[in-house]
């Protein structure tokens, strides 16, 4: 014979009360307008101040034919934006220039690794060591992407680089059609690369 089940009142009574409260907040505020239009200001006001910020910080970058990029290769072989162009058959080109010492380079590492596996991609390691630091630095974060060895930081003086991770869509007619200077998401990477390949300068 089973015996009966007790059943005790909840003791998270408080805590649902509380919860109960909030989504009646939440849904009282949906319904308000006022508070809409104020909502839309700010997420506008938002925007506006992230956009004016990565123009500020893209300023100076070249615009145009991309510049030429050429160099040795973390694994020792000649590498180039030109081979990278003509092998990519007319698809747009990630160029990603980074640092091993930048602590926002590495948390967007990934997102240029993801990309790379399903778009033409050139990284340049500025100032970052000779090839074997920077093959070491791929190997060891299990990094697939090509990367051009700049340790003086000259290609990166050539492409007006001034702070790292800086990003560059290039179509496939070598034209560069985004500049991007800081964190990017991979979303907005592939975004950009869809939007260069889709819409013809």
């Amino acid at each position: 014979m089973q015996s009966p089940v007790a059943v005790t009142a909840p003791t998270d009574l408080p805590r649902l009360r509380c919860g109960a409260m909030f989504l009646h907040k939440i849904i009282a505020a949906l319904r308000d307008p006022k508070r809409w239009k104020r909502w839309m200001l700010e997420a506008l006001l938002i925007i506006a101040l992230v956009v004016a910020v990565q123009l500020w910080q893209a300023r100076g970058l070249p615009a145009g034919p991309a510049p030429a990029l050429a160099g040795m290769l973390a694994d020792g072989r000649p590498g180039s934006l030109a081979d990278v162009l003509k092998n990519a058959n007319g698809r747009p080109v990630l160029v990603a220039f980074w640092a091993t010492w930048c602590p926002v380079c590495k948390a967007e590492e990934g997102n240029v690794n993801a990309v790379a596996r399903d778009w033409p991609t050139l990284t340049v390691a500025m100032q970052s060591g000779d090839a074997a630091a920077v093959a070491k630095h791929l190997k060891q974060r299990d990094l697939g992407f090509t990367a051009i060895v700049d340790a003086d930081g000259a290609l990166a003086a050539d492409w007006q680089v001034r702070g790292v991770p800086t990003q560059f869509i290039v179509d496939g007619s070598g034209n560069i059609r985004f500049q991007l200077v800081g964190y990017a998401t991979e979303l907005g990477l592939r975004a950009r690369l869809w939007w260069a390949q889709r819409f013809a300068a």
